[in-house]
């Protein structure tokens, strides 16, 4: 296989391990769809995670198709659809592929060369849409849980907003699970706290102003129109800042002294991060990439 370059620097690795603050437990050498190599190092680290810039901060995160992320303090994250930009390339390599000739069950005919080589191809482009989905989400959240001590979100029904045809493609290119996954272990790294607002709260039909709930409110209707107190908004602004407001009806007010409850969520490992039993160690995986 030769030599394994790797995508991350292994200097800061080096370095931990030098000092004794880190060792390695194991290494898996894998090969994904589209014959890149990986080399993944599980590693036992002492963790010094840094408190959130403002952990008694409670912000809302709203999230959309249109818009990825609006939060309650009015910052929006535009959604940067990676699969429909590399939609046009994806319908060229599959059309190429089909173009060739692949393996048949029924005759026994195996596949050509060039049918392995356009497989490639397009097993690249959706890695690629893959790694910028995933490398965008991590931007995002890891901004989102160094800013503050308690965010808040919707629990989104995610498998059944798939079924929407209309919908589906441009749910699955924003990858709401993903997101949440990633902002349930990162906010416990820093010592906040991820609450999941009741997936039957109206946040989008409730004026932030005023409470008055609007039962006609579509789908289409981008702007929110109060007709009890005049307030005009934002649809996904005015969400953000009802799940920002969901904290203090519940009486968690802030990071300290809140209670926990079923609608909490709390440290979960995910994404190749396991905690360990002392506090003040965490197992990581380190990956590198041929």
């Amino acid at each position: 296989m030769g030599g394994i370059r790797t995508s991350e620097s292994t200097r800061k690795l080096a370095r931990r391990l030098d000092s004794d603050t880190a060792r390695v437990l194991s290494a898996t050498v894998r090969r994904e769809r589209g014959g890149r190599w990986f080399v993944a190092f599980q590693c036992e680290v002492q963790r010094t995670d840094r408190p959130a810039r403002n952990p008694e901060a409670v912000v809302g995160v709203d999230l959309g198709v249109s818009m990825l992320a609006v939060t309650s303090r009015g910052r929006f994250h535009p959604n940067p659809r990676h699969l429909a930009h590399a939609e046009k390339e994806l319908r060229s390599a599959c059309r190429a592929l089909s173009r060739r000739q692949g393996p048949d069950v029924r005759t026994g005919q195996h596949p050509s060369g060039r049918w392995e080589a356009a497989r490639n191809v397009v097993a690249r482009r959706h890695v690629r849409v893959a790694d910028l989905r995933r490398d965008g989400l991590h931007k995002l959240t890891t901004g989102l849980a160094r800013g503050f001590g308690t965010l808040v979100v919707e629990d989104l029904n995610v498998a059944g907003m798939l079924r929407n045809r209309r919908l589906a493609r441009q749910i699955a290119d924003a990858g709401f699970g993903e997101f949440r996954r990633q902002l349930t272990y990162k906010t416990s790294w820093r010592g906040g706290e991820l609450v999941v607002a009741d997936r039957w709260l109206p946040s989008s039909k409730t004026c932030s102003g005023c409470g008055w709930v609007n039962p006609k409110l579509r789908l289409s209707d981008r702007i929110y129109r109060c007709k009890c107190c005049g307030l005009v908004l934002d649809r996904d602004l005015n969400a953000a800042r009802n799940l920002r407001q969901y904290v203090a009806r519940s009486g968690r007010e802030t990071v300290n002294g809140r209670g926990a409850d079923q609608k909490t969520t709390r440290a979960r490992v995910a994404g190749g991060v396991e905690t360990s039993t002392n506090p003040s160690l965490t197992r990581l995986v380190h990956v590198g990439t041929h």
